[in-house]
């Protein structure tokens, strides 16, 4: 995946790279995926499709079984060393928060990665500080965590990451299991991470919310791994039909309102019910 704006050389990069569990079948097999800077990359796939096996595949928690592994270009090794690299550069946050928090607070729980790398004191509460305030949860910092809402506990989870001061940021299933309110709270912090430079990876097999969030997608199906512009992919009825994932409500919309000549070709397409709304007030439909 490239764009214009981004450097050749992606960040993060898998090279024909297939992988298989103990005593079964190829989950992934000859799987191309690059992470271009700067970038908000949607991994779509029904469950099973082996979205979190590639996630990890990604940030070296799991080790591909063909192909390579790139990091700026140069293949990953797998000992010390070439960990250490990938895991400062690529961060994953789990799908389930309580599988990733184990300290007694936030503050602690935060802070554990920026001192698993020799980092001054004042620097890890540096690190700390940024990483609370980025995703909104200064005044939980000594908060235990046992006491958080589920919400707050996927924010401190995601915080624990960024502590680390990844390059790239790659999220299973992250608004999973959030009400409304929970979610835009969660993408007004992943907002304000891709202002300050940080590329971010979210797998999901919501596609309103892909549609609505990434630049680009990437579509597992049976056929393999697909990647694209977001707007166009989702709008490949043969490719969703093949992923099993429903057409996104945006592009449903947008087709009625194109149909009906209502909606220039070349027109931005309202991509959320609160985008139709402000289309609506500044064109209002003709009535009878």
């Amino acid at each position: 995946m490239t764009s214009p704006t981004t450097s050749a050389t992606p960040v993060v990069e898998l090279v024909k790279a297939g992988f298989a569990y103990e005593d079964g079948p190829a989950v992934l097999s000859g799987v191309d995926f690059a992470v271009a800077e700067g970038r908000a990359i949607a991994l779509l796939g029904r469950n099973g499709s082996g979205k979190t096996t590639l996630l990890r595949l990604l940030s070296g928690g799991l080790r591909r079984g063909s192909g390579s592994l790139l990091l700026d270009g140069a293949e990953v090794t797998y000992d010390r060393k070439g960990l250490t690299r990938l895991r400062t550069t690529v961060q994953l946050v789990v799908q389930d928060p309580d599988d990733q928090l184990f300290a007694a607070s936030v503050g602690q729980d935060v802070s554990f990665g920026p001192m698993n790398l020799g980092l001054p004191e004042e620097e890890v509460r540096l690190r700390v500080r940024e990483a609370l305030e980025a995703l909104d949860i200064v005044a939980l910092e000594d908060r235990p965590t046992h006491l958080l809402s589920y919400g707050q506990r996927k924010r401190a989870a995601i915080a624990g990451a960024v502590a680390m001061r990844p390059r790239v940021l790659i999220m299973d299933e992250p608004t999973a299991g959030l009400d409304p309110h929970g979610q835009e709270r969660l993408l007004d912090a992943l907002a304000r991470l891709r202002a300050s430079g940080t590329t971010v990876v979210m797998a999901t097999h919501d596609v309103d919310l892909a549609l609505r969030w990434a630049d680009e997608a990437a579509v597992l199906s049976p056929a393999g791994l697909r990647t694209g512009p977001v707007a166009e992919l989702l709008g490949d009825d043969a490719l969703l039909d093949a992923a099993r994932l429903r057409r996104p409500w945006g592009t449903s919309v947008s087709r009625l309102l194109r149909a009906h000549g209502l909606l220039a070709p070349d027109a931005p397409e309202p991509r959320t019910p609160e985008e139709l709304d402000a289309w609506v007030a500044a064109a209002p439909l003709a009535t009878e």
